[in-house]
C-alpha cells in the first residue's frame, strides 16, 4: 500500500515534507487502490522527525538491505564540554542537516558541522548555563534576514546566525529571551513562530506547563495555550471545585512537536497532572492530563482533544509528537495520525478531528482502594492496533532459569517475596493502599513509569503505509500509604528500591517478567492491524541461546526510502537496521557508548548516504564504502 505525500519548500532553501490535503472519515474499507506517491528527494534532515509530519522519513536510498552489510563507521565528533570536569554531555541529541550543513548541541555549545567530515564550520560558547542536549531548530529567515540557529537552555530561548553562530541582538536581550518555564527539548519551528513545550517537575521555576509560541524575529511570545482549561474554556468542568487552580503538570514536555500545514493544525502532546499519583485533590477526568490537543498554529486557539488516560495514577502521557500521514479510502484518504502512549497502545485518530479511525473501546478498570481517591471507572483503549507493550502481569509470568538464568530466576523470586501481595489487574491497575499495620500490599503496573513507548514516537513508511513503533516492557512497583504531616497531599505514592520490576545482575539491569522486554512494531495503517514484530536489543551478560530477549528502549526508529529502519536506543549500546517490509534484522553496528537518541540520515556532499547516532559523549556517522 502507498500513502501520498507532498514535499514542499519551506522558506529559502529549507525542504520540508507535508502531507497532501485529504479528506473524509471512518474506517478504510478494503480494496482501495494504492495511491501515488509523490515524495521529492531530499538530501537533508532539516527538523528533529525530518518534518513537520514527524514521521522519521527519508527518502535517501543508497543504503539498502541488499549492501547495508557494508556499513562502517565514518567519522566522529566529541560532544564532551571544553572544559574538563563538566557535566557530561549524557546526549539525547538528533542533528539536524540543512543546505549542506549539520548542528547539533554538545556539553556547553551549539556548532555547526561540515557533514562529510564532522569538522568545525563555527562554535557557539553557551554561558551561564548548558544547551538543550536534545537538538536545536532552523529558522530560514528571508531575503532582508539571515538564516537562525534556534536552542533552549533551561528558561532561555537562544537564537544565532546559522551562517556565523554570532548571536543576534535584535532577538530578545542580545541574542535570547526568556520563556519564563524551562523547556529542555527541541522547539517546533514554522512560519514566523518557535513553539516550545514546558519541563515542570515539582518546584520548577514557573510550574505551568502550558505550550507557547515566541517569534523567531524578535523573541516575544505570541501566544499561550492553557493546558488546564480556565474558566469558561473548553473543558474546565472535568476539575472537580478549585482543583484545577495553580494546577502544575499537564505540561507540554516532549522532545517536539508535529502539525499539518495545510490545516494550520499544531498537535500537543500533554502530560500528566502533578502529584501523578494521587488524584484526591482533583476529582474528574483532569483535561486536557493525558491528551493530544490540536491547536491553531498561529494563535493557539483550541480546535480539538483526544484524552487517553482518565484522572490519570501513572504518569502515563503520550510522550512524543503524533505521526501524520494518509490513509487510502474510497478513492480519496483519510487525514490521520498516530499518538503513541507509555500506557502502552497506538491511538490511530482522524488528524482533522480527533475522531478514533479504527474504534476506541471504553473498558472497565480496577477501582481505587486509597482513600478520597476516585479513579476513573473506564479507559479508552484502542480496538485496533493491539498487543504493542505489556498491559498485565500474572504469576506465571514471573522469569523462570529456562528463560534466562538460573541466577537471574532466583533472584527474582527472592524480590517478589519481599513485595508482599502482588496486584494486578490488567491495564491501568491502581496503586493499592498500605495501612499502617497492614500486610505489605505492591502494585505491579505494566507498561510501567517509562513506557511503552516513550519520547521517540513513530515512524511512518509511505512506500508500505506501515507505523513504526518501539517499545518496552519495565514493570513500575509501588503502593500508596498515609503522606507526612508536611505534605500538600494526605497520600503519596512508595516504591521498593529499585522501584522498577528488575533485578541486578553483575552489571546488566534484567526484568523479571518473560521475555521479550524491548519490541519493534509495524503496524499497517490502512488497516489497524500489527504487520510484523521483532524483538529489539540483546542480553550479553545471559547465556548463549538465551540472549534475544530484547532491551529497554525510549528512543525510536527512522525509516528510508532504501527500504530499511534504523534504530538505536536499546541499553546494550547498538545502531540496527531492520529490513522494513518484513522486520528482518539485517545490520548491527557496535557504539562506544549509549545510542539514547534517535538517527538520522542524509546524504553529503560527497554523495554519500550517512547516517548518524548520538552515542553518549560522542556523534558517531556511518556510511558506505
Amino acid at each position: 500500500m502507498r500513502f501520498t505525500r507532498l514535499t514542499m519548500v519551506f522558506g529559502v532553501a529549507l525542504g520540508v515534507l507535508v502531507l497532501a490535503q485529504c479528506g473524509g472519515g471512518g474506517v478504510p474499507e478494503e480494496g482501495d487502490a494504492p495511491q501515488a506517491m509523490a515524495v521529492e528527494d531530499s538530501a537533508d534532515w532539516p527538523m528533529y522527525r525530518h518534518d513537520l509530519a514527524a514521521t522519521g522519513y527519508s527518502s535517501l536510498a543508497e543504503i539498502t538491505p541488499a549492501n547495508v552489510a557494508n556499513l562502517a563507521e565514518s567519522w566522529t565528533y566529541s560532544l564532551e564540554a571544553e572544559e574538563p570536569g563538566g557535566r557530561g554531555p549524557n546526549s539525547q541529541a538528533t542533528p539536524i542537516v540543512v543546505d549542506g550543513v549539520m548542528y547539533l548541541p554538545a556539553a556547553d555549545r551549539v556548532v555547526a558541522l561540515d557533514p562529510d567530515t564532522g569538522s568545525e564550520i563555527w562554535r557557539h560558547q553557551v554561558a551561564d548555563g548548558a544547551p538543550s542536549r536534545r537538538g536545536v531548530s532552523y529558522w530560514p529567515g528571508d531575503e532582508a534576514t539571515p538564516a537562525r540557529i534556534i536552542v533552549t537552555s533551561g528558561t532561555r530561548l537562544i537564537a544565532m546566525d546559522a551562517a556565523t553562530g554570532a548571536s543576534i541582538d535584535s532577538f530578545g536581550q542580545g541574542g535570547e529571551t526568556d520563556m519564563g518555564v524551562p523547556y529542555n527539548s527541541v522547539p517546533l519551528v514554522y512560519g514566523d513562530a518557535v513553539v516550545v513545550g514546558a519541563n515542570t517537575p515539582r518546584g520548577a521555576p514557573g510550574g505551568i506547563g502550558n505550550a507557547r509560541a515566541f517569534s523567531a524575529r524578535t523573541g516575544e511570545k505570541v501566544w499561550e495555550f492553557s493546558s488546564v482549561p480556565q474558566p469558561g474554556e473548553p473543558g474546565h468542568d472535568t476539575w472537580e471545585g478549585d482543583s484545577w487552580r495553580d494546577r502544575l503538570g499537564v505540561n507540554a514536555w516532549p522532545f517536539y512537536f508535529s502539525m499539518d500545514e495545510e490545516r494550520g493544525l499544531l498537535y500537543l502532546p500533554l502530560a500528566s497532572p502533578i502529584p501523578a499519583d494521587y488524584g484526591g485533590d482533583r476529582g474528574g477526568d483532569n483535561l486536557y492530563g493525558n491528551a493530544v490537543v490540536a491547536v491553531d498554529i498561529e494563535t493557539g486557539a483550541y480546535r480539538w482533544h483526544f484524552q487517553t488516560i482518565r484522572h490519570d495514577l501513572w504518569d502515563a502521557d503520550p510522550p512524543a509528537p503524533p505521526a501524520l500521514f494518509d490513509i487510502p479510502r474510497d478513492g480519496g484518504s483519510i487525514p490521520a495520525l498516530g499518538v503513541t502512549t507509555k500506557s502502552g497502545y497506538l491511538y490511530i485518530l482522524n488528524r482533522e478531528t480527533g475522531e478514533p479511525i479504527y474504534g476506541v473501546e471504553d473498558i472497565e478498570v480496577a477501582a481505587s482502594d486509597v482513600p478520597g481517591e476516585q479513579a476513573a471507572t473506564t479507559q479508552p483503549v484502542p480496538v485496533k492496533p493491539t498487543g504493542l507493550a505489556r498491559v498485565r502481569f500474572d504469576p506465571g509470568d514471573l522469569v523462570t532459569a529456562e528463560d534466562t538464568s538460573a541466577e537471574h530466576a532466583a533472584a527474582c523470586a527472592e524480590m517478589v517475596a519481599g513485595l508482599g501481595e502482588l496486584y494486578n489487574a490488567g491495564p491501568f491497575t491502581p496503586w493499592v493502599y498500605r495501612a499502617e499495620g497492614a500486610p505489605p500490599r505492591t502494585t505491579i503496573s505494566f507498561p510501567g513509569g517509562v513506557g511503552g513507548a516513550n519520547w521517540g514516537g513513530a515512524a511512518f513508511d509511505p512506500a508500505t503505509g506501515y507505523v513504526f513503533v518501539a517499545t518496552q516492557d519495565l514493570g513500575l512497583l509501588g503502593w500508596m500509604e498515609a503522606a507526612p504531616d508536611e505534605s500538600p497531599v494526605p497520600y503519596v505514592k512508595r516504591a521498593p528500591r529499585p522501584s522498577s520490576f528488575t533485578v541486578r545482575i553483575g552489571d546488566a539491569t534484567l526484568p523479571c517478567q518473560k521475555p521479550p522486554w524491548g519490541r519493534l512494531t509495524a503496524v499497517d495503517a490502512s488497516t489497524g492491524d500489527v504487520a510484523w514484530q521483532s524483538t529489539l536489543g540483546i542480553t550479553d551478560q545471559l547465556p548463549e541461546g538465551k540472549q534475544d530477549t530484547g532491551r529497554p528502549i525510549r528512543a525510536a526508529a527512522i525509516v528510508t526510502g532504501g527500504g530499511l529502519l534504523f534504530v538505536a536506543g536499546t541499553d546494550d549500546n547498538r545502531l540496527r537496521a531492520f529490513e522494513a517490509t518484513t522486520g528482518r534484522e539485517v545490520w548491527v553496528g557496535a557504539l562506544s557508548g549509549f545510542g539514547n537518541a534517535n538517527p538520522i540520515t542524509y546524504r553529503g556532499g560527497d554523495g554519500k548516504q550517512y547516517v548518524a547516532i548520538a552515542a553518549s559523549d560522542t556523534l558517531v556517522t556511518f556510511a558506505l564504502p
